[in-house]
């Protein structure tokens, strides 16, 4: 399916807000997670904003999609784009990892509204994912689970373990996005711990793989798409993306895995921000129908 050209300008604004709202959290927090958080903002608001089931008056609703966001250190962007749907107040994003806090850098599904599983230790959201959609397979429903890992992630064999059995069970209501930033903790993947072929190995696991642009919603409504239209088999979206993406000084840099923005740095992080939305929005006036 084409992504119409006002819907994804609706998706372009929406992604520019969260991740000014993210650099705010970031900001006040005095530090967080913020190279990840913007590689996958994208894949967040096309799931949010495009796909999810969901209620705004009745989050807790029972027949909703799910989604997992396994690699959990993305918090700082996953708490603004649910205080923003509503759920929590944004007010509370200004105390962000504080003490006493329900905002804490690893999100609590028993503090935060919205959130359906509690991630951070990397390697546990796929296999929540898993008994998720096996979960409803036992009781007759059909949701879909969204699970969002890192691609340092899958250096945990709990990952792949789960590949196999969202694979051996044919969970194929279970799509799951590799925010492929290329970068973890430590430098790159392919120097700490090489995952290519990773496309290869996933098909290898029994899963059916998606390529795509992950900072192009018309590549991720695409992929989303195949993904759900692909009975009998779980897929796998790989989102080709950047460390840090709308930020200069900050893409494809490992360093800001985790890092502290001073004002100067947060005014500067303000205006590349800026250009990056009127660079997208020029894309989509280019590219799109």
């Amino acid at each position: 399916m084409t992504l119409e050209k006002t819907e994804w300008l609706r998706l372009e604004d929406k992604a520019n807000d969260l991740r000014r709202l993210t650099l705010d959290t970031t900001y006040w927090a005095g530090a967080g997670h913020i190279g990840g958080a913007m590689s996958v903002l994208d894949i967040l608001t096309v799931i949010y904003h495009k796909y999810l089931n969901y209620k705004l008056d009745d989050p807790a609703w029972p027949d909703r999609d799910r989604v997992i966001l396994s690699k959990g250190h993305a918090g700082i962007a996953y708490a603004p784009l649910l205080a923003d749907l509503g759920w929590n107040d944004k007010e509370l994003l200004k105390t962000f990892t504080l003490t006493n806090s329900p905002m804490g850098m690893h999100l609590d599904a028993s503090k935060v509204v919205g959130l359906d599983a509690s991630t951070g230790s990397l390697g546990h959201g796929l296999p929540l994912a898993a008994g998720t959609a096996l979960a409803a397979r036992v009781q007759g429903k059909d949701w879909w689970v969204y699970c969002v890992t890192g691609d340092g992630e899958l250096n945990e064999g709990s990952c792949w373990e789960a590949f196999m059995t969202l694979s051996h069970y044919q969970l194929d209501h279970v799509i799951t996005v590799v925010d492929r930033n290329k970068y973890m903790i430590d430098g790159a993947t392919e120097e700490v711990m090489a995952l290519e072929p990773l496309a290869d190995k996933l098909r290898a696991f029994g899963l059916n793989v998606i390529e795509v642009d992950g900072h192009s919603f018309a590549d991720l409504a695409d992929g989303i798409d195949t993904a759900k239209a692909h009975a009998g088999q779980p897929s796998a979206i790989i989102a080709d993306t950047a460390k840090g993406a709308g930020i200069d000084f900050m893409e494809g840099q490992y360093i800001w895995h985790y890092g502290a923005l001073d004002e100067a740095m947060y005014r500067e992080a303000q205006a590349s921000l800026a250009r990056y939305y009127e660079k997208r929005k020029a894309r989509v006036l280019r590219e799109g129908k």
